[in-house]
């Protein structure tokens, strides 16, 4: 892939972190450090606008969520992710 050059101003503690990674061997420079963040953040950016964009579809062909969809959904979250959290505790506690 090809590189571009810039110039940024940062967070001397992110500086710190970069070059505490580089020093660790958890990366291969401040700018690999630095590229693999931004790589995060610009997925995680295409993967929320792709989730607007489903969610937007999803609206427009059967209308919009109620408050009482979304505050089961967010019941069954919570309830799954306690089943998550149990599980790992267990596995945990086997080991």
């Amino acid at each position: 892939m090809t590189k571009e050059r810039v110039t940024v101003t940062i967070d001397a503690e992110l500086a710190a972190a970069a070059a505490e990674a580089v020093r660790e061997g958890r990366a291969d420079s401040v700018s690999a450090w630095v590229n693999a963040a931004l790589k995060e953040r610009a997925d995680k950016e295409s993967k929320l606008a792709a989730l607007r964009a489903a969610i937007a579809d999803y609206e427009a062909e059967y209308g919009a969520f109620t408050d009482e969809e979304l505050a089961a959904q967010e019941r069954a979250d919570r309830e799954a992710a306690a089943r998550v959290r149990e599980e790992a505790r267990r596995r945990r506690a086997a080991t």
